[in-house]
């Protein structure tokens, strides 16, 4: 029964309070000692203080405890060995002062043990409650990426048969194109799920990925600049940010430099105010032609990006400025937390 009641967490108590209580506790003892006086065979003069002190440590600590005890020892001292009404030490007082002592040691050590270990374990099952709820929020966000991974792996199958003709070739550069999308996608869901990067601040998590895409197509006379302030995202908006950047940057690295041409892509992210920011992927080659229009383009990237742009709740602009610039503006579903 003890052991159930230490478990439970308990609100400070007031170390007046508790002084307070050891005082009354020592009062009502005496009192009952009193009243048992004509009942009690001769001696006996601790019997009614030690449940005191063992109740007085239990509910309200270690320092209240010892008070008791000590106010119940020169009580019990005073009142109810002989001879009463005086501190007189004898060698029997002395021994019986001295078991007392004993006794009541062993109490509050007990009893205050009990209840740090009680105390420790509420702790330990508070934290487990909270990590067990972080654990299943990650789960339950897990399964509903996975489902939408799934329609977007879905997606773009649809949208690479259209590209297959009968040219055999054409079907395996389609298929080639679609499997090296979805190892891109596997990479970012080691990374977004690896438990060592899960506060990550996004400008880092995106230097390592793209330096991944770099490496990954032996791109070496490519260099890839981030420029993100020291901000964090929510899981699933970090993954479709992700996605999008995946995407833009491996269509500049096809497009926008010649085998031997040395060249760089920036990602800069800036907050706009008002829930939203902006995020834009520029690179240093010759940049779209002269009145593109992205919404005709039949080709496959642009119509990734732009369904991702949509989960996003954002809006795409393309423009030439140095080379192409992709600008994507965005809900940030609510106020950037800083790193």
């Amino acid at each position: 029964m003890f052991t159930s009641l230490a478990s439970a967490r308990r609100p400070p108590v007031p170390s007046w309070l508790g002084e307070l209580a050891a005082l009354g506790a020592t009062g009502l003892a005496i009192a009952l000692r009193y009243a048992l006086d004509d009942v009690l065979p001769p001696g006996f003069p601790f019997l009614t203080f030690f449940p005191a002190v063992i109740l007085t440590t239990f509910f309200f600590g270690l320092r209240p405890g010892i008070v008791c005890g000590v106010l119940s020892g020169l009580a019990a001292w005073y009142f109810f060995i002989e001879p009463a009404f005086a501190f007189l030490l004898t060698p029997q007082t002395g021994l019986a002062l001295g078991f007392y002592a004993v006794i009541v040691a062993v109490d509050i050590a007990l009893i205050h043990g009990m209840r740090v270990a009680g105390e420790r374990l509420s702790a330990e099952r508070a934290v487990t409650a909270h990590l067990y709820e972080q654990q299943r929020t990650m789960f339950q966000e897990l399964q509903h990426r996975v489902a939408n991974n799934m329609q977007f792996v879905a997606a773009l199958l649809a949208l690479q048969k259209r590209k297959v003709g009968e040219d055999p070739q054409a079907a395996l550069d389609a298929f080639d194109e679609a499997q090296s999308r979805l190892e891109t996608i596997a990479r970012i869901h080691r990374r977004l799920y690896d438990p060592a990067r899960a506060d990550q601040p996004v400008g880092q998590y995106l230097q390592e990925l793209c330096s991944d895409l770099l490496d990954a197509t032996g791109a070496r006379n490519i260099v890839c600049l981030v420029d993100v302030p020291p901000v964090r995202f929510d899981l699933g908006r970090l993954t479709t940010l992700s996605l999008l950047v995946v995407e833009v940057v491996t269509n500049a690295l096809k497009h926008a430099f010649r085998d031997t041409e040395r060249g760089s892509i920036t990602i800069r992210l800036e907050a706009l105010g008002g829930g939203q920011a902006a995020l834009s992927i520029a690179d240093d080659g010759p940049g779209i032609p002269d009145g593109f229009d992205p919404s005709e383009s039949r080709s496959l990237g642009f119509r990734i990006v732009q369904g991702l742009a949509t989960q996003l709740d954002g809006t795409l602009t393309y423009a030439n400025d140095g080379g192409t610039v992709v600008r994507l503006v965005f809900a940030t579903g609510r106020t950037l937390a800083i790193a």
